[in-house]
């Protein structure tokens, strides 16, 4: 309603919302309640009795159940009266969709059938039936046709044929999420179905996080002839944002009537349905009204992507969840460094969107801190009230990683505490000790693999028990109200390779860099440098890597990442890719490396790397089944919830591939 009244003060006589907008897009499996189509027509009568939506074409989004079969649908109205049910053509399936799970696709090209309204609609409208089905609507002035999302991806989007038929605005509700990287591809699609077809082309996206581990991120546009020429944003605290464009339709026909290969299509297209409305998206005295202009697309740099991505994100979670504020055990490292840098992000966004007037974020605020009359103005000061940092050192620890944590601390103004667990170590592994008559021993001191391994995991446990601990409890020593969000910091790559400890602080309530790789972090460290000066992280991105779980060697560090994984992150980074995104097995991998890395290894060399790739991904792969959520950023990302679907009890030997690399070698 907000932004349908908006849409029209300013001027607009026709309004389009994002897919499924009634409901909400991540509605998931509630789909299938029957409460979830009552509740959505319930809206639908009250958006179509309200005053502002009178006197303006609406186009919302909810399902709708037609003989018995459930539809993604578009509700198109005008003045109280329903003009077309426009279901979804093209269901998204891939990734994180799983439209064909919940609706059917309408699968009947250019055909319309009668909808009867439930009776709740009909005291509305006076309408006891409406068309149903795949056509287009006629003004008194133009000709409008609606796709949704997935459509316009499709290769045969229905924006082409609709396009030759003589329709000249396009619509497209969008339940698109960010994914790194990706926004131009949206952008790119948007202007070629205009630049070949000519037209103007609306597209609007949900915005935020909706409940799960994706955030939708906006981007909403208006394009005409192939130029954008209005650009929504990709990231805000905004819970509406409006896009307006004045446009010429005779630059629509002027710019189609020169494209002779067009024409020569248009003469033979097959035509749709038509709706005849009678009303105008135009004035007949609107020669002077100035018509906007096109732009050029402003894209955000990846850096900027995960600096402000995942803070609205968390954001958005922390209000819903009606928590006061975070908790984050921070090691010193890259990891929990760069999500500690992200919060602080999240605290610049909330203090300038109070700046800017928005008076819901200053309202969700004042709950989350509990102080009615706080204005928040300093990001360092807001930090302080809604972060929890804890560093949580060992006999392992050294005291390089202490000061970097601390640093970083003071740098951001989160509320920084400094622990100690072995004594909690000792007692636990005095506990097995006492029951078993056997004490365990780290390998330095003569212990066995199985020894340093468990005695590593021990204090990685314990960590995550105490982090929820402090969560717990913090505000209540601070006397403040509340408990606090526990935040896990395990990047993509260690999560794919299954370098964690499983219910160690990768364990956690939600992870705001679980779908990052370390390259990018590392990148996103260096932009927080720059852009936050945080000087305290020029020693974090200079130091290599660690668990600190391992005893130190003249008190520095002896373990390091790399050499512990048997890898490099930028090794790892490939293989994500490789076997997610170019859906390589270990056979195909090995093919494809033997050519990439053809410089710098040998086959034998590739073949090494690939099968120990493979091994430890298989052997850890259980770890996926207990993942934090995690906000999803990139398209190798290993979550087992709904992204990544594969087997978490594998034969680790892949005997059968492993021969055939083997086999390739030594042709080779």
């Amino acid at each position: 309603l907000a932004g349908i009244d908006i849409a029209k003060r300013r001027g607009a006589r026709y309004r389009l919302g994002p897919e499924l907008e009634i409901c909400g897009y991540g509605c998931s499996d509630h789909y299938y309640e029957s409460d979830t189509l009552l509740h959505s027509f319930q809206v639908l009568a009250k958006l179509l009795e309200s005053p502002a939506t009178q006197d303006i074409i609406c186009d919302v989004g909810m399902p709708v159940l037609h003989r018995n079969v459930r539809y993604n649908c578009r509700v198109i109205f005008l003045n109280k009266k329903i003009l077309l049910i426009r279901p979804k053509i093209a269901l998204a399936n891939a990734g994180n969709y799983r439209e064909l799970r919940w609706f059917t696709p309408w699968n009947k090209a250019r055909h319309v059938e009668e909808y009867f309204l439930p009776r709740i609609i009909q005291e509305v409208t006076g309408q006891e039936t409406v068309p149903f089905g795949d056509a287009v609507l006629a003004t008194k002035d133009t000709c409008l046709g609606a796709e949704i999302c997935e459509e316009l991806w499709a290769p045969n989007s229905p924006h082409i044929e609709m396009g030759l038929d003589g329709v000249e605005i396009f619509t497209n509700s969008s339940g698109s999420h960010h994914v790194l990287r990706k926004a131009h591809t949206r952008v790119d699609l948007v202007n070629s179905a205009t630049a070949k077809n000519g037209g103007i082309y609306l597209l609007a996206n949900q915005k935020g996080c909706d409940g799960d581990r994706l955030y939708y991120d906006g981007c909403a546009m208006i394009s005409m002839n192939g130029e954008t020429i209005a650009q929504g944003s990709q990231f805000s605290l905004d819970d509406v944002e409006v896009l307006v464009a004045t446009l010429d339709l005779e630059d629509v026909r002027s710019y189609r009537a020169e494209i002779s290969s067009r024409n020569l299509a248009a003469s033979k297209a097959n035509p749709y349905p038509r709706i005849k409305v009678s009303f105008a998206l135009s004035c007949s005295d609107d020669v002077a009204v100035p018509t906007c202009m096109p732009i050029q697309w402003r894209h955000h740099s990846p850096e900027e992507e995960i600096s402000l991505g995942p803070a609205c994100w968390l954001w958005d979670y922390l209000r819903r969840s009606k928590q006061a504020g975070f908790l984050l055990p921070l090691s010193g490292g890259i990891d929990s460094s760069a999500t500690a840098c992200i919060v602080y992000s999240m605290c610049h966004q909330v203090c300038l969107a109070v700046k800017n007037g928005n008076a819901d974020v200053l309202a969700d605020v004042r709950k989350i801190v509990n102080d009615e009359t706080y204005v928040p103005e300093d990001p360092r000061e807001f930090c302080r009230r809604v972060f929890t940092t804890c560093y949580m050192a060992s006999e392992n620890s050294s005291q390089d990683t202490c000061n970097r944590a601390k640093l970083l601390a003071e740098q951001i103004g989160s509320y920084h505490i400094n622990l100690n667990i072995d004594a909690a170590v000792k007692a636990i592994v005095g506990i097995f000790s006492m029951v078993t008559g056997r004490t365990p021993r780290f390998s330095v001191y003569g212990g066995s693999n199985r020894e340093n391994l468990a005695l590593q995991n021990v204090q990685a446990r314990l960590r995550m028990v105490l982090a929820y601990l402090f969560a717990q409890l913090t505000l209540w020593t601070r006397g403040m109200p509340g408990g606090l969000l526990v935040l896990g910091s395990a990047n993509v790559d260690e999560s794919l390779r299954g370098y964690l400890t499983k219910y160690d602080c990768s364990s956690a309530d939600i992870n705001p860099i679980g779908g990052i790789s370390k390259t990018d972090l590392k990148n996103f460290i260096q932009y927080c440098i720059e852009n936050f000066q945080l000087t305290a992280l020029r020693s974090i991105m200079s130091a290599p890597p660690t668990a600190e779980l391992e005893p130190l060697v003249d008190g520095q560090v002896a373990q390091t990442d790399e050499a512990d994984m048997g890898m490099t992150y930028a090794e790892l980074s490939i293989y994500g890719k490789l076997r997610k995104i170019a859906r390589a097995g270990p056979y195909s991998m090995f093919c494809k490396l033997i050519n990439m890395w053809k410089e710098i290894c040998t086959p034998r060399e590739v073949a090494s790397k690939v099968k120990h790739f493979f091994r430890m991904y298989s052997i850890n792969r259980h770890k996926m089944t207990t993942l934090t959520p995690s906000y999803h950023a990139e398209n190798y990302s290993p979550d087992d919830n709904r992204f990544d679907l594969r087997p978490f009890l594998y034969n680790t030997t892949w005997s059968w591939q492993f021969r055939c690399i083997d086999k390739q070698v030594n042709a080779l």
